[in-house]
């Protein structure tokens, strides 16, 4: 037993040593591979991996995944009005280049969100303190999140850091200015929906003046097309009663004066005051109209 004692240590060591020498590089990390303190290699594929035994190479290890960078409190910041807003926002990033992130931050995560806090804080002022409050939360939201994405991805750069997206969550109106915000934007509503309506009378009075123009046009020309028919007819009529006229005209007297006679005494009490001896009674006398012998 003595005798293979040393054998046995002897393996320990040279495991030992072996299991020193191999590391592996997982799909979520990039590896740095120092030699003497200096950066040798710089790994970003997963897989087995070889080095020399401590204190010749070391591996660091950092987290390449993607990240987020949320604000605990909304900062407050001041508008074009000088007029302050609570904004909160929060930012994707990751690290680009490994060995430049390292050299800027060493191993500390920390420090860098810390970085990128400022410099979000930065371009967030630089961008709304130069609009107003309605732009900010309204008219150019999306504006703003593009020019802070790009000033903070330009100054990221440098930093091994890529800057993915950055979002404004929400926009708050401090507490002293909020009552006086909103009765601003009930007024420009009221005024909005007074202008509407004012719109509206408008365009419905022009319509109705229209159809009302539309309206008698079209019972001006009903009312010619009538007339025009009616003469016709008339005319019509007028000949139709001269051809039978002519053909007999003691019966077309006889039947106008039986119609006349016909109007005259349509009622139970009608009264005509005049002369027996008219044409009007001519009929009354003499079946063929013929006036009576004078005695």
């Amino acid at each position: 037993m003595q005798r293979f004692f040393p054998a046995l240590v002897g393996l320990v060591i040279v495991l030992a040593v072996l299991s020193s020498c191999v590391f592996v590089v997982r799909e979520r990390d990039a590896a740095l591979v120092f030699t003497l303190g200096e950066v040798r290699t710089t790994i970003t594929e997963p897989g087995l991996y070889f080095k020399l035994p401590p204190p010749f190479e070391n591996v660091v290890r950092l987290d390449k995944r993607l990240q987020t960078i949320e604000t605990n409190d909304p900062e407050r910041i001041q508008t074009a009005e000088k007029k302050n807003l609570l904004i909160d926002s929060f930012v994707k990033w990751r690290i680009s280049d490994p060995r430049l992130f390292y050299v800027t931050f060493g191993a500390n995560d920390r420090a860098a969100v810390e970085r990128l806090q400022a410099q979000i804080r930065d371009a967030l002022n630089a961008s709304v303190n130069r609009r107003t409050v309605k732009d900010v939360v309204s008219n150019e939201r999306d504006i703003i999140m593009k020019e802070i994405l790009t000033t903070v991805e330009a100054r990221a750069k440098p930093l091994g850091v890529d800057v993915v997206d950055v979002r404004l969550r929400r926009i708050d109106f401090v507490p002293e200015i909020s009552e006086s915000v909103y009765r601003r934007m009930e007024a420009e509503r009221k005024q909005e929906a007074n202008r509407l309506r004012a719109t509206g009378f408008a365009d419905s009075e022009r319509i109705r003046a229209q159809a009302d123009r539309e309206r008698q046009e079209l019972l001006a020309k009903a009312y010619a097309e009538a007339q025009s028919i009616k003469g016709e007819g008339d005319g019509k009529a007028a000949g139709i009663y001269a051809q039978a006229y002519g053909k007999n005209p003691e019966f077309y007297s006889l039947y106008k004066s039986l119609e006349g006679y016909k109007s005259a005494f349509s009622g139970d009490k009608d009264t005509l005051v005049l002369s027996p001896k008219s044409d009007f009674f001519k009929f009354w006398n003499s079946a063929d109209g013929a006036k009576p012998a004078t005695p």
